[in-house]
């Protein structure tokens, strides 16, 4: 590439760490670099981060960005995606008032349980969604609740990566998309939603003016330029969630692609340009101009991989435990996992249930756990996947995104559980995705179905048929044995206090 061509900068707040990627406006990847971040659990169900470990993770992948070559004189424009619902409260003065509650985060779920006896109905129908404990709205209810002397010095809201990108610009603002995932805005487009704010315990005038995803909030200050190593005055464009960006830049562009994601958690989704609400599907804006993407999550999916790794095979480590799950056969002997190690969101919505191996028995070794592990999380998938396919919402092609796509056994048993056609795109990560925003934003990269044929697909997986009928039964076990251990999970986590509380 031409050493002055501009580059566009895309950050990436995940739950485990935080990514930069640089690319082209042809979308070539000059350079990435990422800094690892840390979650908190202070108790059973609780997942906080430090909002100013997000800063530094920032400043430290920059500064490697800089150092592996890539020239910061030459960003263009720079976005920042991150988890939708996780959140920052800050004070009059500006300073943090608690650590950020995570988007897995469970302990609202007594909150939860209020709101929907009570406002149930009116909540989905302001919202579009169903209230559950990873929504922002029931999280600030817990916050009144539990933390009242926080919740009354509350004086700003804002999603995670507007917080960064405050740091960046000095912008206050945020885009539909997160807004959505705050629970606190009106489907309808009307803005922020007083009701829904009532129901939080704050007014309107403590959220964000609400923009487009794409559009410039402000330049690199001269601050922030020297913390980073950004140029002063390079534009600073919104971003979005990190999902709506994976999406967008795997090529899920127009109805009829889904795409599947194997990252802290698992999802499902797909794009309509028609909303149907319901309690059982969640819907948030896309960068599809007049299009929603339809998502349905488990709670656990590469969380639940590092947590068997660190648990049980640290010494082989994650290319270990892949060639572990190769020796087993499909089925696992008939090893059964169910990864609800934090609760599961769809198609449940029990902040009370919680992981278990089924059927283990002396003729199973670690083989078969690394396995039922893989396939637990794909049946979790399926479980999601189902509930589109009954609302004729379904796609028989999926992009697959996320670091489980590292693993090609594990691409290959999402293809023969799900029955879909899996396609690998090149790039399916939000930093990417974040970086095709900047362009966008600065226009430096065509929007719409232009922005789309920078998108090409490095991998396709075809459902194995001889594992077709293994499969399908084993899925079955897997719900019978989850309806089964319900009662069991929930008598468990109440006994021992471990519920989201």
């Amino acid at each position: 590439m031409p050493m002055s061509d501009p580059l566009l900068l895309g950050i990436d707040l995940g739950a485990g760490s935080l990514k930069s990627m640089a690319i082209t406006g042809r979308g070539d990847v000059a350079g990435i670099a990422s800094c690892g971040v840390s979650t908190l659990a202070p108790r059973p169900g609780h997942s906080e981060q430090d909002p100013e470990e997000w800063w530094t993770a920032l400043t430290s992948a920059l500064n490697d960005l800089w150092q592996s070559g890539v020239d910061p004189g030459r960003i263009a424009a720079v976005s920042v995606t991150a988890g939708a619902h996780t959140h920052v409260l800050e004070d009059r003065s500006g300073s943090t008032l608690r650590p950020a509650i995570m988007w897995n985060d469970q302990r609202s779920g007594d909150e939860v349980a209020r709101l929907s006896a009570s406002h149930g109905e009116s909540i989905l129908k302001l919202s579009g969604n169903r209230i559950s404990a990873t929504w922002t709205l029931p999280q600030l209810a817990w916050v009144r609740r539990n933390e009242p002397e926080i919740h009354s010095r509350i004086d700003l809201v804002l999603p995670a990566k507007d917080w960064l990108r405050r740091r960046l610009d000095g912008s206050v603002a945020t885009d539909v998309t997160d807004a959505s995932g705050l629970m606190l805005a009106d489907v309808e487009g009307n803005g922020w939603s007083d009701e829904l704010c009532d129901l939080a315990g704050i007014s309107k005038d403590r959220l964000p003016p609400i923009t487009a995803s794409t559009s410039q909030t402000g330049v690199v200050s001269a601050d922030a330029a020297e913390q980073t190593g950004l140029k002063a005055g390079t534009p600073v464009i919104c971003g979005t969630s990190d999902t709506n960006a994976e999406t967008f830049c795997a090529g899920m562009t127009a109805p009829g692609i889904g795409a599947l994601k194997l990252a802290t958690a698992g999802t499902v989704s797909t794009l309509t340009p028609s909303p149907r609400y319901s309690p059982d599907v969640i819907h948030y804006p896309h960068l599809v101009p007049d299009h929603s993407y339809a998502i349905l999550g488990t709670n656990s999916c590469a969380s639940a991989h590092r947590w068997l790794r660190d648990a049980l095979f640290a010494e082989v480590g994650f290319d270990g435990m892949d060639a572990k799950a190769a020796r087993a056969p499909a089925g696992s002997d008939g090893l059964l996992f169910h990864p609800y190690l934090n609760g599961e969101r769809s198609p449940y919505w029990d902040p009370d249930l919680r992981a278990s191996y089924v059927g283990l028995g002396f003729q199973h070794d670690g083989s078969h756990m690394c396995r039922a592990l893989y396939e637990g999380i794909a049946f979790s998938l399926r479980d999601c996947l189902e509930v589109l396919r009954q609302r004729d919402m379904g796609f028989g092609t999926a992009r697959l995104v996320g670091g489980g796509t590292r693993s090609t056994l594990w691409r290959q048993i999402i293809a023969d559980v799900t029955d879909l056609t899996i396609e690998v795109p090149e790039h399916g990560d939000a930093s990417f995705g974040a970086a095709m925003i900047a362009g966008i934003g600065s226009g430096i990269i065509p929007g719409g179905q232009e922005a789309a044929k920078l998108i090409g697909v490095a991998e396709t997986l075809r459902p194995d048929p001889r594992v077709r009928e293994t499969y399908d039964k084993a899925f079955s076990r897997f719900r019978q044995a989850k309806e089964a251990l319900t009662p069991v999970n929930h008598k468990l986590v109440r006994e021992h206090a471990g519920g989201a509380t």
